[in-house]
């Protein structure tokens, strides 16, 4: 096997064994070329985290209407209204202003008491069992409750909306996963058939909101039109599934092998808050925003072209040792840094506070019933998908207090 530093640099976000361990490639790419281009599949990636966290600042320049995800830009398709990742001002600020209204911090703090209910009622069921895998057996579980239950998705189809929006993202090796149109029919028929019940008996529920929300559009006010609703349904239901549970994953997974300081969490729960920021600075669920150049821009003594794509790499600017001290040290103790997982600026992820706190109170519940676990490396393996990284399945031998 040939070194990495001797080996010509590529990077390749299809590539499932970069993908699974792709800190050395972004070092290389931070290093060696800090503005990379991929000839075969015609993009350009910014790995530094100067370079990132401006490009996320500038959205006048780096516009997503055209989608995040690198083969939704390449596709060049026209993007369903309400899926607010995927537009740009004005229509972005319109829609995000609407959904800002409905994560109040009252619903938050109803949803935490759900989120703590639903782990302990999964965790429980395997206290005794000598372990368990954290993503089959209870994190993909558990983003699908937390936002179903609230944005008005009945428990028995919260796994179908589950499986439907998964699908989508999953890939193959050298590229994007061709999406069964009858599969993704079928979710958004079931959606539609959820909110068209919603309409006739509202309740206090996000999708009840949507539907009676009102927002300005020619001078005027107006309802969304069902069709809006929908994309922001499924979006909802859909933006956190994946990255939450990967979050957990990460979080088992790296306080295994910091035996230390998990055990430094199992006497102080005031650290849980700091280890999640420093499991998303150290392994992003979410690593790779994709753009397109709205004109011609500059990087590193070399040109973008307008209407490239372009690749912002957050998961390579949280290692990027110009910013951080040591930076592939796991340390929960790291104050003040920061990390550019949930993204910047504009693009912000409305759920962030979703995601630290089901990341937050999955981790607590965890260590209420083991101080001590290890991972079962030889039947673990990572999921590969085209927006998101991190196990697919993690078996945890745990040993009760």
């Amino acid at each position: 096997m040939s070194d990495a530093s001797t080996t010509r640099l590529y990077y390749d976000p299809y590539d499932t064994a970069i993908d699974d361990d792709p800190h050395p490639v972004w070092k290389r790419l931070r290093d060696e070329a800090p503005l990379y281009h991929n000839p075969k599949l015609d993009f350009y990636a910014l790995s530094r985290w100067d370079d990132v966290e401006a490009a996320l600042l500038d959205s006048d320049t780096y516009r997503s209407g055209r989608g995040t995800i690198l083969d939704v830009i390449r596709a060049n398709v026209p993007i369903p209204a309400g899926i607010l990742l995927w537009e740009d001002p004005p229509l972005h600020d319109l829609h995000r202003g609407l959904l800002t209204r409905v994560f109040t911090p009252k619903r938050m703090n109803a949803i935490e008491a759900l989120v703590r209910r639903h782990c302990a009622s999964l965790l429980d069921a395997r206290i005794d069992a000598g372990g368990f895998d954290v993503i089959e057996d209870f994190a993909v579980f558990v983003p699908m409750r937390t936002i179903g239950f609230p944005l008005g998705i009945p428990e028995e189809g919260q796994e179908a909306v589950r499986r439907g929006v998964d699908e989508t993202l999953r890939m193959e090796e050298g590229g994007p996963r061709a999406i069964d149109p009858r599969s993704l029919a079928d979710t958004h028929q079931m959606l539609s058939e959820y909110i068209e019940w919603r309409a006739r008996h509202p309740s206090d529920d996000l999708m009840t909101q949507l539907l009676h929300a009102e927002i300005d559009d020619d001078g005027g006010r107006r309802r969304l039109t069902r069709t809006e609703v929908l994309g922001y349904t499924v979006m909802l239901a859909g933006a956190g599934n994946e990255t939450a549970a990967r979050l957990i994953g990460f979080t088992a997974q790296l306080l295994a092998d910091h035996l230390a300081q998990r055990r430094e969490i199992v006497h102080d729960r005031s650290l849980v808050p700091g280890a999640i920021e420093e499991v998303l600075r150290f392994d992003a669920p979410s690593p790779v925003q994709g753009r397109y150049a709205a004109r011609a821009v500059a990087h590193h003594g070399r040109t973008v072209p307008k209407d490239s794509i372009v690749l912002l790499l957050n998961g390579s600017a949280n290692r990027d040792e110009r910013r951080f001290v040591d930076p592939d040290r796991f340390d929960i103790h790291r104050d003040g840094e920061g990390h550019l997982s949930f993204g910047y600026g504009l693009h912000f992820c409305l759920g962030a506070a979703l995601a630290r706190l089901e990341g937050r109170v999955a981790l607590d519940e965890m260590l209420k019933r083991w101080p001590e676990w290890d991972v079962d490396y030889e039947r673990a393996h990572k999921a590969h998908t085209t927006s998101v990284r991190g196990w697919a399945s993690l078996p945890i031998r745990t040993k009760r207090a």
